[in-house]
């Protein structure tokens, strides 16, 4: 059987750049053939913004838009002026990140691209058939950063619920903001038996991000959004602004076993493969931790991917959160309120990079509700049985 390609990346968004990036950039990859499928590859344009946190300099740091070592937390009746040292919370913009990766990948002869729609990926035994609008392509192995959202809705096993959210880039005719401080949560706006809050990035005294997120099990209307943004900046006193630009999205926030999907050749990357982070939706650095991972899982010539995922505790701390949340949406700014309330920032930006010893983790544990807790684990063991 002749094979098109050794590899098939089926789309180039923040998983699958990633990935052909460490392939462009390792030596050993070099004479590795592989095609990347997507209809808008290369991106040349600002579609999304990624936020993240880190405790060290890195390569992202010559394209961060802006950051900010300083975050408010706020509540009806809780807030928190957080100093986040040693961490610092970063703002990258897409187009950044696109044209990172869309130079080095384009100084590899040894990848090509496709603008078909992919179809259908299946994996044969000996090799993989991509399907795709334009054709079929034959490959060893296969990559794949396709959500498939039919797949996790139709599951009655593990809870899911939706990050939605819409953000909008204004500019105000007067100075209003202090760049030197993003509010990170603020759960003073109107909950709606749901978990609601804004976050505020400002970049500049006139500009900033701000962005209205639901975990929720259903989506708004387009108008709710809207009118949430316009009442939440008017009771800021923002009351003459501009919108820039926009930007809107949805994450499934779940611990479906995404990894039951891979096979032998086929691997589930990014999103499509469970490397959103379940309870918050951060995706960044997970997809920057797990591409490593995964280059240095081929080195070691292992070619059965069904190998590749392993379950940490971390994966069973955000399946008793999201039972939680998912029962008793309603909860959701209590529960997040007395995190912040009982824990340094610290300790919480290490729980949520899943870099904290258990003895760390059992003392956040225990700054939530117990009882509702206790309550979902017996449950959750009934329904595991």
């Amino acid at each position: 059987m002749h094979l098109d390609y050794d590899y098939i990346i089926c789309g180039a968004g923040a998983s699958g750049l990633s990935l052909a990036t460490a392939f462009s950039l390792d030596p050993l990859f070099s004479k590795i053939k592989i095609l990347i499928i997507d209809p808008d590859f290369p991106k040349v344009v600002n579609d999304r913004t990624w936020c993240f946190w880190e405790e060290k300099e890195s390569s992202w740091d010559e394209m961060i838009f802006h950051s900010w070592k300083n975050v408010l937390f706020k509540s009806d009746n809780f807030n928190k002026n957080l100093s986040l040292s040693p961490f610092v919370y970063k703002m990258l913009k897409s187009k950044s990140r696109y044209n990172y990766s869309n130079q080095i990948i384009s100084k590899n002869s040894n990848i090509n691209s496709s603008k078909a729609k992919v179809l259908n990926v299946l994996d044969n035994g000996a090799y993989c058939e991509v399907k795709t609008s334009s054709g079929v392509y034959r490959s060893k192995k296969v990559f794949n950063s396709i959500l498939n959202w039919d797949l996790i809705n139709n599951t009655q096993k593990y809870p899911l619920l939706i990050q939605h959210f819409e953000g909008w880039f204004i500019e105000t005719e007067e100075d209003f903001f202090n760049t030197n401080e993003a509010t990170f949560m603020d759960f003073s706006i109107n909950q709606n038996s749901n978990t609601r809050f804004m976050y505020v990035l400002p970049f500049s005294k006139k500009e900033a991000l701000i962005e209205y997120t639901l975990f929720s099990k259903n989506l708004l209307n387009q108008n709710e959004y809207e009118d949430a943004l316009n009442e939440y900046l008017k009771n800021l006193g923002i009351k003459k602004f501009s919108i820039k630009s926009k930007e809107s999205g949805k994450i499934p926030m779940t611990v479906f076993p995404f990894e039951k999907q891979n096979s032998k050749n086929i691997l589930y990357i990014g999103t499509a493969g469970g490397w959103s982070k379940p309870s918050t939706g951060y995706t960044f650095k997970n997809i920057e931790r797990k591409t490593k991972t995964l280059v240095e899982f081929l080195k070691e010539n292992d070619t059965n991917f069904i190998k590749f995922s392993k379950k940490t505790r971390f994966w069973y701390y955000d399946l008793i959160f999201l039972d939680v949340l998912f029962q008793n949406n309603h909860l959701g700014s209590k529960l997040f309120i007395e995190m912040f309330k009982k824990n340094s920032p610290n300790m919480i930006f290490k729980f949520l990079n899943e870099q904290t010893s258990f003895f760390e983790e059992i003392k956040i544990m225990l700054s939530f509700p117990k009882g509702i807790f206790i309550k979902t684990i017996l449950k959750r063991i009934l329904k595991i049985k």
